[in-house]
Protein backbone atom coordinates (compact mmCIF):
# COMPACT_ATOMS: atom_id res chain seq x y z
CA UNK A 1 0.00 0.00 0.00
CA UNK A 2 2.84 2.01 0.79
CA UNK A 3 3.98 2.41 -2.76
CA UNK A 4 -0.16 3.16 -3.98
CA UNK A 5 -0.40 5.78 -1.36
CA UNK A 6 2.84 7.44 -2.88
CA UNK A 7 1.67 7.60 -6.40
CA UNK A 8 -1.63 9.03 -4.96
CA UNK A 9 0.35 12.19 -3.53
CA UNK A 10 1.73 12.60 -6.52
CA UNK A 11 -1.10 12.33 -8.41
CA UNK A 12 -3.16 14.60 -5.94
CA UNK A 13 -0.39 17.33 -6.48
CA UNK A 14 0.34 17.08 -9.82
CA UNK A 15 -3.39 17.05 -10.71
CA UNK A 16 -5.19 20.55 -9.08
CA UNK A 17 -1.63 22.32 -9.19
CA UNK A 18 -1.65 21.84 -13.16
CA UNK A 19 -5.20 23.91 -13.39
CA UNK A 20 -4.05 26.14 -11.02
CA UNK A 21 -0.68 26.99 -12.53
CA UNK A 22 -2.69 27.57 -16.22
CA UNK A 23 -5.30 29.62 -14.46
CA UNK A 24 -2.69 32.10 -13.15
CA UNK A 25 -0.33 32.17 -15.61
CA UNK A 26 -2.99 32.86 -18.00
CA UNK A 27 -4.76 35.54 -15.12
CA UNK A 28 -1.93 36.13 -13.06
CA UNK A 29 -2.35 36.74 -8.77
CA UNK A 30 -6.03 38.50 -9.23
CA UNK A 31 -7.67 36.83 -6.04
CA UNK A 32 -10.83 38.69 -7.16
CA UNK A 33 -11.37 36.73 -10.22
CA UNK A 34 -10.62 33.19 -8.84
CA UNK A 35 -13.00 34.04 -5.61
CA UNK A 36 -15.58 35.16 -8.47
CA UNK A 37 -14.82 32.34 -11.04
CA UNK A 38 -15.20 29.45 -8.02
CA UNK A 39 -18.18 30.75 -7.65
CA UNK A 40 -19.58 31.17 -11.11
CA UNK A 41 -21.99 28.14 -11.42
CA UNK A 42 -23.99 25.84 -8.78
CA UNK A 43 -22.24 23.06 -10.52
CA UNK A 44 -18.72 24.58 -9.41
CA UNK A 45 -20.41 25.45 -6.53
CA UNK A 46 -21.31 21.84 -5.64
CA UNK A 47 -17.95 20.90 -6.15
CA UNK A 48 -16.30 23.36 -3.51
CA UNK A 49 -18.83 22.68 -0.87
CA UNK A 50 -17.84 18.51 -1.30
CA UNK A 51 -13.91 19.33 -1.00
CA UNK A 52 -14.72 21.47 1.82
CA UNK A 53 -16.82 18.88 3.91
CA UNK A 54 -14.41 16.39 2.95
CA UNK A 55 -11.68 18.33 4.26
CA UNK A 56 -13.32 18.91 7.61
CA UNK A 57 -13.79 15.56 8.04
CA UNK A 58 -10.52 14.63 6.92
CA UNK A 59 -9.07 17.26 9.36
CA UNK A 60 -11.07 15.39 12.37
CA UNK A 61 -9.97 11.87 11.05
CA UNK A 62 -6.45 13.01 11.34
CA UNK A 63 -6.82 14.53 14.86
CA UNK A 64 -8.77 11.23 15.66
CA UNK A 65 -6.81 8.96 14.33
CA UNK A 66 -3.33 11.02 16.14
CA UNK A 67 -5.15 10.76 19.50
CA UNK A 68 -5.55 7.23 18.92
CA UNK A 69 -2.26 6.34 17.60
CA UNK A 70 0.21 8.75 17.10
CA UNK A 71 1.81 9.40 13.78
CA UNK A 72 4.86 11.68 13.46
CA UNK A 73 4.36 14.93 11.83
CA UNK A 74 0.81 13.89 11.48
CA UNK A 75 0.38 18.09 11.40
CA UNK A 76 2.41 17.82 7.81
CA UNK A 77 -0.88 16.27 6.56
CA UNK A 78 -3.04 18.64 7.31
CA UNK A 79 -0.96 21.38 5.98
CA UNK A 80 -1.09 19.19 2.61
CA UNK A 81 -4.82 19.61 2.59
CA UNK A 82 -4.75 23.38 3.32
CA UNK A 83 -2.23 23.97 0.53
CA UNK A 84 -2.69 21.47 -2.25
CA UNK A 85 -6.02 19.56 -1.29
CA UNK A 86 -7.95 16.51 0.00
CA UNK A 87 -6.51 14.26 -2.89
CA UNK A 88 -2.85 15.17 -1.12
CA UNK A 89 -3.50 14.92 2.56
CA UNK A 90 -5.39 11.40 2.62
CA UNK A 91 -2.96 10.03 1.03
CA UNK A 92 0.07 11.56 2.79
CA UNK A 93 -1.84 10.38 6.39
CA UNK A 94 -2.14 7.13 4.70
CA UNK A 95 0.72 6.78 3.94
CA UNK A 96 2.51 8.21 6.99
CA UNK A 97 0.06 5.84 8.83
CA UNK A 98 2.06 3.10 7.19
CA UNK A 99 5.84 3.67 7.40
CA UNK A 100 5.82 5.58 10.98
CA UNK A 101 2.32 4.96 12.53
CA UNK A 102 3.87 3.44 15.75
CA UNK A 103 6.74 5.77 16.38
CA UNK A 104 6.32 9.01 18.90
CA UNK A 105 5.14 11.89 17.72
CA UNK A 106 7.12 14.64 16.70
Amino acid sequence: MKQFYLAMCFIGTILPLSQLIIWVKENGLDFAALIGEIGQSRISMFGWYDVLVSAVVLFAFILYENSQRPVRRYWVAILGTCCVGVSLGLPLFLLMKETNGNQIRG
